[in-house]
């Protein structure tokens, strides 16, 4: 890129720089530097979400992006946010409604990763809540701290920024965007300030791509769920493709992996977006032509979003380092511009939305402006090259003959001199009979290289200088052909003065066209992405997800297991509704119960990027938050235990879920005593229940799923174990209703270890005993027993206006509704069954308890035990759900009217 200085004077007193080593983490870095010496204790509880095993979130580059940050401070503090990437010449602004812990700040900066975060420098001194949160995480985001002086956030310098910068179509529409979020207007001013006099780069006018990104439409999803779902990079092996990301990333351009990881980090919440996403891909799977032609056309595509970037910088000094640079993105240029056509002709006859949308940007009226000013400046058959000297080449020749009568005389210069190395060479293989190849490298030019087998039996003449012996190679020179590299370098860099002028003037005139080029550019990025989907599509057995209010999914598959397993991956179904919020998954260790929640999850994230899901069937509600409390180990950096460590993270969680989350749990609690460890499981299940989110809880506390079992929205799974006798046990790994019932299933898989004779026996005796012992203790409580009938009718309530709202109709309808009518009389005679032996029992051990069971019992309504109506059901739903009563009015008027006339 350009070569940048960094002025020492006007912004230095400005800028402070916090002091702060940490580096800049690539793709696969796993460890950043520890920051010298130690901070003063705050005073204030961490809020910060404990951190994992890797310290950085793994990018697919490393990407120079500075942000600035501002906050207001009251009790819903507003933070403002602008990002700038160096590398693609984009502004980000965001300003946040955010909590008291920032938790969707550190979540947007943890997704960016800016490599530097500017903040006032008022902050620091004392240290805002904001500002030691920052510091907290500032390991995880991988970016230094520096502090601003409070002259460089001004509003109006943020809207001249705006005014003069953006593309010229975009300024009102930013503007309006940015009307009333004063925070972030100023952020963007601080941080334009700094790359210009702290950096030393300038953009040029109305070249910046810029947009205003409110803080919702997408999903929230923090750094340690990140980590511990795999989504971009893999927990065991850092340099893996077994990870989400790894599995996705079919594309073909670097813009397009780029937006996929993006899109992984932070799916959307648009459904009109999304269902257009699915739209898109299902053309393209169904249209073979259209995606093999699609596919083709994305082969060619350079990374046109720094070849775009590096055009609209100008450098602070023009060196002939910048000038080689600059010829270079011309060239690139040409290569970007000569393959949007294809794209076009490929996406001929497509009939979705967003593929219209691509092609209409790629259409040829578009590209044509530059590909004229390009076509009268540079050589038609100059191509972009990869190699050093076939690009030093097409350097030299880029430039059309006639545009500088000094320029061709300077060509031919180089010309004779370089046919000069090659006689040379050719003179050298003929005077010593050795066959010598002549290679080409940018830092020693031209060199020899000489086979040690051209050498038996000989010695390498004296002639011959600078010896690097490699492998089976010699490589070398000659005092001749350095002095002939020395005379191409100076015609070389004779042109590239030469030209320096048709290719600026080129350069300026291609500026004013940018704003198209960009738009292309990321209409290219989205097309690569939907075509990886589809790809995925072709070589998968994957189904398009249906966006409606219930998680439902039949043979379910794990996305990332599935593609590495050698062995066929057994599918599950999931369902998932208000009345079955929260799912507690029992069973055996290894039968499946991490790989089920975690399977839910990550066809979650799918189904929200717009990708097809592993599975025969998938619906999705739109959720807004995900979360997951996953792994047992320990925190040796912060001195944290397993139990301190996931109270942490459950602490994070029940801080900020609500009805529109996704939380799963694995093995919570079992990191301390048993009986602490289920009470504060049982306490934390119950707050998630009253959060109402989509909850999957793996546990081996079968206390606990029998606890729970009657409470409203609570069901039972367990993974099933087929146990032929004591010593085998074959896990099927089907999820199935209930409770596990294999009983003692550790002792079972203890006895696969060579254990000591006699230990594994004497623990199934002590387990045996302990089971005798609480089965004699248990009995059942009338509170649990009114909250299984609760359930039981809730669960009716939500068929029936399953019945009301769905598609079923004559006939089916009828016998469905006996059907339910009949299941729900049995459900109720038996929880009436279970309560009157409760009674009884209850009878001989206390009279007052027995008779106000008795006046319950008379007060109780008989239609429990006749067979109810449909339209009373719908009057018992009614009296249970007081919130609920103008809807279960409807739906009984609705339900009156069927059993009139069907049932």
């Amino acid at each position: 890129m350009f070569q940048r200085s960094r002025p020492s004077t006007s912004f230095s007193s400005a800028s402070t720089s916090y002091g702060y080593g940490y580096g800049y983490g690539g793709y696969y870095d796993t460890t950043t530097t520890s920051r010298p010496g130690t901070r003063r204790d705050t005073g204030r509880p961490s809020t910060a979400r404990p951190k994992t095993g890797a310290s950085t979130i793994a990018r697919v580059e490393a990407q120079n992006i500075v942000c600035a940050i501002a906050e207001s401070r009251g009790i819903s503090p507003t933070v403002g946010l602008a990002f700038v990437n160096l590398d693609t010449a984009e502004a980000v602004l965001c300003q946040i409604c955010d909590s008291q812990t920032f938790v969707r700040t550190v979540h947007k900066l943890k997704v960016y990763g800016p490599s530097e975060i500017l903040i006032v420098s008022t902050a620091a001194s004392p240290r805002s809540k904001l500002f030691s949160i920052i510091e907290e995480n500032i390991e995880d985001i991988g970016s230094k701290l520096t502090l601003l002086d409070r002259r460089y956030w001004a509003e109006s310098t943020g809207y001249e920024y705006i005014q003069s910068l953006a593309f010229k179509e975009d300024v009102e529409a930013i503007k309006i965007s940015v009307t009333g979020n004063y925070y972030a207007v100023c952020c963007i001013a601080a941080v334009l300030k700094y790359i210009d006099l702290g950096l030393g780069m300038v953009f040029t006018r109305h070249s910046l791509r810029m947009r205003y990104e409110p803080s919702e439409g997408s999903m929230m999803i923090d750094v340690s769920t990140i980590f511990s779902l795999e989504l971009v990079q893999n927990l065991r092996d850092p340099k893996s493709r077994d990870c989400l990301f790894g599995l996705l990333n079919e594309t073909l351009t670097p813009m397009g992996a780029r937006l996929l990881r993006n899109n992984v980090l932070q799916p959307l919440t648009d459904p009109e977006v999304i269902n257009t996403r699915y739209a898109a891909v299902n053309d393209l799977t169904k249209k073979e032509e259209l995606f093999f032609a699609t596919r083709a056309a994305l082969k060619n595509f350079l990374d046109a979003d720094r070849i775009l970037t590096a055009l609209i910088v100008t450098p602070s000094k023009i060196t002939l380092q910048t000038t080689e640079v600059a010829i270079n993105q011309v060239i690139m240029l040409k290569q970007f511009v000569n393959s949007v056509n294809p794209v076009f002709e490929a996406l001929t006859g497509t009939a979705s939305t967003v593929l219209n949308n691509i092609r209409e940007l790629c259409a040829p009226e578009n590209v044509a402006p530059v590909q004229e000013l390009i076509d009268r400046v540079i050589n038609e058959d100059t191509t972009y090259a990869k190699q050093p000297l076939e690009l030093r080449n097409q350097r030299t020749y880029a430039v059309k003959s006639g545009v500088n009568g000094l320029l061709d005389v300077a060509r031919t210069t180089y010309k004779e001199a370089t046919e000069d190395a090659y006689q040379h060479s050719t003179e050298l293989s003929q005077e010593y009979d050795i066959r010598l190849d002549l290679k080409f490298e940018t830092a020693r030019q031209f060199y020899i290289k000489i086979s040690t087998s051209e050498l038996e039996g000989k010695v390498l003449p004296p002639i011959f200088t600078n010896v690097i012996r490699r492998k089976n190679n010699i490589e070398c020179q000659t005092l001749e052909l350095m002095k002939r590299n020395q005379k191409i370098t100076v015609s070389h860099q004779e042109v590239i003065l030469m030209s320096d002028q048709a290719v600026e003037a080129l350069i300026e005139e291609v500026r004013s066209h940018m704003s198209v080029m960009f738009k292309i550019c990321e209409a290219i990025a989205l097309l690569d992405m939907i075509a990886a989907f589809a790809q995925l599509v072709t070589v998968n057995n994957y189904t398009q997800p249906q966006l409606t209010d219930t998680l439902g999914i039949e043979a379910g598959r794990h996305p990332i297991k599935e593609n590495i397993m050698q062995t066929k991956f057994v599918p599950n179904d999931v369902y998932a509704t208000q009345q079955t919020r929260f799912q507690i998954i029992t069973g055996c260790n290894m039968s499946g119960k991490s790989t089920y929640i975690r399977s839910v999850a990550l066809m979650t994230i799918m189904a929200q990027i717009g990708c097809y899901v592993p599975a025969n069937y998938a619906s999705f509600p739109i959720l807004h938050q995900l979360f997951a409390r996953l792994g047992m180990d320990d925190n040796i950096e912060t001195n944290v235990s397993t139990f301190a460590a996931e109270m942490r993270e459950i602490a994070f969680i029940l801080r900020n879920v609500d009805r529109r989350s996704l939380v799963i749990i694995d093995e919570l609690g079992r990191g301390t005593s048993t009986r602490d460890g289920l009470a504060i499981a049982l306490a934390i299940a119950e707050a998630l229940v009253s959060s109402r989110a989509l909850v999957w809880f793996t546990t081996h506390f079968k206390d606990l799923a029998t606890i729970m079992s009657g409470r409203a929205g609570v069901q039972n799974l367990h993974l099933a174990v087929e146990m032929a006798d004591e010593h085998s046990m074959k896990m099927l790994y089907k999820a199935t209703l209930g409770v596990v019932k294999e009983a003692h299933y550790g002792l079972k898989l203890a006895r696969v270890v060579p254990l000591p004779p006699g230990v594994v026996e004497h623990a199934t005796f002590v387990a045996q005993k302990l089971e005798l012992h609480m089965l004699q203790k248990k009995k059942a409580s009338d509170t649990v027993l009114k909250e299984k009938r609760r359930k039981l009718i809730l669960n009716l309530k939500e068929h029936l206006v399953q019945a009301h709202t769905g598609v079923l109709d004559g006939e089916v309808l009828t016998a469905w509704l006996k059907e339910l009518q009949k299941e729900f009389i049995n459900r109720m005679t038996a929880l009436e069954a279970e309560a009157a032996s409760a009674d009884q029992e209850s009878e001989d051990e206390d009279e007052e308890m027995r008779d106000r069971s008795e006046h319950d019992e008379e007060e109780r309504p008989s239609t429990y035990a006749s067979q109810p109506s449909v339209i009373t059901i719908a009057s018992h739903i009614t009296s249970i759900e007081s919130e609920s009563t103008v809807c279960a009015m409807s739906e009984a008027s609705t339900i009156r009217a069927v059993s009139d006339n069907e049932c």
